[in-house]
């Protein structure tokens, strides 16, 4: 919790009081109107607005929100809390609580917010945002189907619920992954993809080409594609593909309907890898093409 306390001091020259900082917190001159003897001395006491939550899972950090937040509550509570988990290379699970009396965030805590928002991204395994105001509720539902993590919104009453879904283990991935000894990888999406999806994609993969540096080939088997869990996961797909692309061989798309072979086509101007569509019905004959160099 961040505490910052000015001390005013009667200065000579008929100036009259001016307050002056004593132990800096919050940053920069506040004014504040004459009062008292000149000379003497007053202590203006102002409590950090953004405070860690205590007593939460060991997965879990969490911070409350309340009044102003202040770009010194950014630097003081929130940023050391992330920087502490990216120096131990551990992934975040942010619990996010704004009370009834929130009121919003100055321009440099708005600006350390995107800052934050940016630099530590990745970072980000979970995000619960729990409130009742409104417009808070809204923009961060807005604002989550953008992050390349879950995110979901909660009521204060179910700041319980919230907890525990931020501990919960990660749910089993809905994109199946094969890979094998001659280096095809096959892929078999299950239901709308979600940036966990990809990090369990990288997982697999990624031991591979530290070894071997490409795969022969890979295959994609799906009748038809189930979507994307949000914009998040989109944007994650493509970072994976950009970062990927350039390490296979061959791109077999086994999967039914003409949007494949429009794909097949787009892909082509883009991808270095050759790619050829086949029908849901012969994905082992797709296997085989991307196993032959």
């Amino acid at each position: 919790m961040g505490i910052a306390q000015y001390r005013i001091g009667g200065l000579g020259g008929g100036k009259g009081p001016q307050l002056r900082r004593r132990f800096i917190s919050q940053r920069g001159t506040v004014p504040l109107p004459p009062k008292g003897k000149r000379g003497g001395t007053l202590f203006v006491t102002r409590e950090g607005m953004l405070k860690t939550i205590n007593g939460l899972p060991a997965n879990v950090i969490g911070v409350s929100a309340e009044g102003t937040v202040t770009r010194d509550d950014y630097e003081t509570v929130l940023i050391p809390l992330l920087k502490a988990e990216y120096d131990r290379g551990h992934r975040v699970r942010l619990l996010f609580q704004l009370g009834a009396n929130f009121s919003g965030y100055t321009p440099g805590a708005a600006w350390d917010d995107l800052k934050v928002g940016l630099k530590y991204l990745r970072l980000f395994e979970r995000c619960a945002v729990v409130s009742d105001i409104g417009w808070i509720r809204t923009s961060s539902q807005f604002v989550g189907s953008f992050l390349p993590c879950p995110t979901r919104v909660f009521a204060n009453a179910e700041l319980e619920t919230a907890v525990a879904w931020l501990a919960s283990p990660v749910t089993e991935s809905k994109l199946k992954v094969e890979l094998s000894e001659n280096g095809v990888l096959v892929l078999r999406p299950q239901g709308p993809l979600r940036r966990e999806d990809f990090d369990h994609l990288a997982a697999t993969v990624d031991p591979w080409l530290e070894v071997h540096h490409q795969l022969r080939g890979l295959v994609i088997c799906i009748q038809h594609f189930p979507g994307w869990e949000n914009i998040g996961s989109v944007i994650e797909h493509f970072q994976f593909v950009k970062s990927h692309h350039r390490k296979v061989r061959k791109i077999a798309l086994a999967v039914d309907g003409a949007l494949p072979d429009l794909i097949s086509k787009l892909a082509a101007h883009f991808v270095e890898a050759e790619i050829k569509h086949f029908p849901y019905a012969e994905s082992e004959q797709a296997k085989e093409w991307a196993g032959n160099s």
